[in-house]
């Protein structure tokens, strides 16, 4: 569960609503319990809706072009954010060591993501094709991390 909180921290890094949007819909599906902590929001019946929602509005806003480098201090701060709620999340009992780990994976996934799409884009000549592969990558681990939630991963 702590491997959980650091990849939540990851996906977080790379789109910011994705992670907490994951523990949202593991908790509604059940694979999380988190209805005796301060996370429940997460888990009430239109919270994953909402936040899937707004999820749709993070993708498309990160294809435009005046949007602002993930590694600058409001954007960064988000991801942080959501890496600290989803790895407390994704953590079970121990959500203060998972909420630590979704912050290291939150910065990982920050840096390591713009290095990596930035290398992409220089090499596919544009950045929408690298874009959209890490919006597969972090779609498929989120997918990953909500359908596994609750099971000991490490």
């Amino acid at each position: 569960m702590l491997l959980s909180a650091f990849l939540a921290g990851l996906v977080a890094g790379s789109r910011a609503l994705l992670a907490p949007t994951a523990a949202s819909w593991a908790a509604s599906f059940g694979f999380l319990d988190l209805s005796d902590g301060w996370l429940a929001f997460l888990g009430y019946h239109w919270t994953p809706w909402i936040l899937s929602l707004a999820c749709v509005g993070e993708l498309v806003n990160d294809k435009l072009p005046a949007t602002p480098s993930r590694k600058v201090p409001p954007q960064l701060g988000t991801r942080l954010v959501m890496g600290t709620l989803a790895g407390a999340a994704f953590a079970g009992d121990n959500w203060h060591l998972g909420a630590l780990l979704g912050i290291v994976g939150a910065l990982v996934g920050t840096f390591a993501g713009a290095a990596v799409r930035g290398s992409m884009a220089t090499a596919f000549g544009k950045d929408l094709p690298a874009a959209l592969m890490e919006d597969l990558v972090a779609i498929v681990l989120a997918v990953m991390l909500a359908a596994t939630a609750g099971h000991v991963i490490a």
